[in-house]
């Protein structure tokens, strides 16, 4: 069997939902999957990320450089958590021989300390399962990386049991520097998963990594098993990753994350806020959202506690069609890389309700001047009406089985600043 065929078995039998962008060298395995094109690589992996809210396993199958596209939203989604598992099918050319450059995604799991596994010829389906359980032990997307050596090689190997567990949110009573604390302990602890791996095989000089020969059989590259630091000769397709990081240690212990109430305070929306009026409609429906980043990330504090999580810039929109139907969105994010989001849900009419708050400023960052959203979204047919219209309000606040633009018109008042509130 050829790896490309195993690997799409695996993906068919382990996951719920595949979302692609084709590209050297995984088109055949996006169209071996029968998974969904989406418009670009971001979105289908804030797809992937609301079906995990929804319970569901998703994978995104990508090339390399399309990785640099889901930079956001990966790195969010390691201090935001996620519930079932998903991962991340990268490509991998080390030569070049149908991309851009020779990227190597390996280094995306360092920076968002990621489980990253690359199976070899004996570990294609073993390998699918156990980074899905990874992405649901560790809450946090998982990356599958693969070459050309070992889409187009033979492989052998016998389906594993599927075995859903289900990750958690960070709590939201914490602080960002809870979450981000609380998400680094668990880093620490995935140093040991990789030590115990069955993945892995040890047999001495040299290891090989992927499709690459070897003895020794490395599987889990990041974080790296300490037993990889015995190792002297490592064969690896791309840069040196695995070589580089022999004898990396884990974090050291983190102190307890800190939560709001340890703070003392939370902050939310500014006394004399516009969009109150919005929020409060919205809380009485008890309407859970995804929000963004900017003034709608409040919806997810006290006292409305709305938001079920928030991915980054401009990941409501993907995010709240495979989960909640209800996006709130600020005009600065919508333009900032919201879009292609919303583009793509138009064309396949997906039930959402995206609600965008268009006070012509970022105001979370200081109130500079923003763009105007509306010209922009026309072809979307956007109700728009005031934020002091409660009638207007009550009656479009509505999920339909359609997609549906609502934006909200409001003014920040001069001086005004989020209001602290002390616990």
């Amino acid at each position: 069997m050829k790896g490309v065929d195993a690997i799409a078995d695996a993906l068919n039998r382990y996951t719920d939902r595949l979302y692609t962008v084709p590209g050297f060298p995984i088109t055949e395995l996006g169209k071996l999957t029968k998974a969904e094109m989406v418009i670009n690589e971001k979105t289908a992996l804030e797809y992937a990320l609301g079906d995990s809210l929804s319970g569901r396993r998703a994978a995104v199958i990508i090339k390399n450089v399309g990785v640099n596209a889901c930079a956001d939203p990966l790195l969010q989604a390691t201090a935001q958590g996620l519930i079932g598992g998903v991962i991340l099918v990268t490509g991998d050319d080390p030569e070049a021989k149908g991309s851009q450059t020779a990227q190597d995604s390996r280094y995306y799991g360092e920076l968002a300390e990621l489980p990253v596994i690359e199976p070899d010829e004996t570990t294609c389906y073993a390998g699918v399962e156990a980074a899905l359980e990874a992405s649901e032990e560790f809450s946090r997307v998982a990356m599958l990386r693969l070459t050309p050596q070992i889409l187009d090689g033979v492989v052998s190997g016998n389906p594993v049991p599927r075995n859903d567990r289900k990750g958690r949110l960070s709590d939201r009573a914490w602080t960002m520097n809870g979450r981000v604390t609380a998400a680094e302990e668990l880093y620490r602890t995935m140093f040991a998963w990789s030590d115990r791996s069955a993945l892995n095989q040890w047999k001495g000089e040299p290891a090989g990594v992927g499709a690459a020969a070897g003895s020794s059989r490395i599987v889990t590259v990041h974080p790296l098993p300490e037993q990889a630091a015995g190792i002297h000769e490592i064969h690896e397709y791309g840069r040196t990753f695995v070589r580089d990081h022999r004898g990396i240690q884990p974090p050291l212990p983190q102190e307890r994350p800190q939560a709001m109430e340890d703070r003392g305070y939370y902050r939310t929306f500014c006394t004399a806020c516009p969009f109150k009026p919005l929020m409060n409609i919205l809380q009485e429906r008890n309407m859970a959202m995804i929000c963004d980043a900017g003034c709608s990330v409040l919806g997810m504090t006290p006292p409305y506690e709305l938001g079920v999580a928030s991915y980054g810039m401009g990941a409501s929109i993907a995010v709240a069609a495979r989960s909640t139907k209800v996006a709130l969105i600020g005009d600065y994010a919508l333009l900032h890389s919201g879009l292609n989001a919303l583009i793509d849900v138009y064309e396949k009419r997906l039930p959402l309700l995206c609600i965008v708050m268009n006070n012509i400023c970022t105001a979370m960052t200081g109130k500079q001047p923003a763009y105007d959203p509306v010209p922009y979204i026309r072809w979307a047919d956007p109700v728009i009406c005031r934020a002091d219209d409660e009638l207007t309000l009550k009656k479009e606040l509505v999920v339909t089985d359609r997609p549906r633009t609502l934006v909200i018109e409001g003014t920040c008042p001069e001086g005004s600043s989020h209001e602290t509130v002390e616990y």
